[in-house]
């Protein structure tokens, strides 16, 4: 009523008040969205997510929300309600076969355990197909502490002598580890590859035959790529899976949380690893 009335007479909200006989604080008044009301923006804002990012579970969509409450300052959503919210809307994956468990023995990867940044690498391949039936065979190579993407190469073939033209890249670039883990393939172990990093003053950490296990790290990378990128883009040649999995890499190491980090970005756990060892050293000194 009482802005009908202040928009038809020239008269402030103020005294079309007093003349009514209205508080000012109760025209003003916007009441709070009720709870229900909270759940389903919330479940909405779970819809969009899952549409963009179809193979991530509540926890992982519950980071990414609190990362944008974060930037814009509100309180963090609460885990519980953010998984209420999901099997509300019914974005529940389905339950995946319990894999079989090995040994503690077994499962230990072979060699030194990764420590710190580039200290331990590892690397595989995954291979894929484009729509122009070119063949697609994909270089992966990670920190194994930081757990950041350190190369995707794309190639139809892969030589031991390419694997060593991509690993004196990344090391130009980073340095050389300690030590980098792989299985027994032939680009793997080939001599050219072997001598090259005895040369930098690498160790070599091959797992056992038919151990997939002993690099879990590179599994587990290969398996989010499968998922994440190569099972939802459908190439047309070489060229553009060069260019979505650069994108791809970018996305994985900046902005996608991951659970083993305290659903940090790899790069956000590097940067904390060096920014804390950094302090250290000053209160050392």
């Amino acid at each position: 009523m009482v802005q009908q009335v202040a928009a038809h007479h020239p008269l402030s909200q103020r005294r079309v008040c007093q003349a009514l006989g209205f508080s000012r604080s109760s025209v003003r008044y916007a009441p709070s969205p009720t709870k229900q009301e909270r759940d389903q923006a919330l479940a909405e804002r779970l819809r969009r997510l899952a549409l963009e990012h179809p193979r991530f579970g509540s926890r992982r969509a519950g980071a990414l929300l609190n990362r944008e409450e974060k930037g814009q300052e509100r309180k963090p959503l609460n885990h519980k309600r953010v998984q209420r919210a999901w099997k509300t809307a019914g974005l529940s994956l389905p339950r995946r076969r319990p894999k079989k468990r090995h040994p503690a023995s077994q499962v230990s990867r072979i060699g030194e355990r990764a420590v710190r940044p580039n200290h331990i690498w590892c690397y595989d391949f995954v291979h894929d197909e484009c729509a122009n039936g070119a063949k697609l065979k994909i270089l992966t190579l990670e920190d194994e502490f930081t757990r950041e993407s350190l190369a995707l190469e794309v190639g139809g073939s892969m030589t031991a002598s390419a694997v060593v033209v991509v690993l004196s890249r990344v090391f130009a670039e980073r340095g050389a580890p300690s030590g980098i883990r792989s299985d027994n393939g032939p680009e793997f172990i080939a001599e050219a590859v072997k001598n090259w990093l005895h040369e930098q003053q690498v160790q070599t950490h091959y797992i056992e035959p038919g151990s997939p296990w002993q690099n879990g790290i590179a599994e587990s990378f290969n398996g989010k790529l499968r998922d994440e990128c190569l099972s939802r883009e459908w190439f047309k040649n070489r060229a553009e899976a060069r260019v979505l999995l650069a994108r791809y890499q970018r996305y994985y190491n900046e902005e996608r949380p991951h659970s083993s980090l305290g659903y940090q970005t790899p790069a956000e756990f590097r940067q904390a690893f060096l920014n804390a060892q950094a302090e250290s050293d000053k209160e050392k000194d």
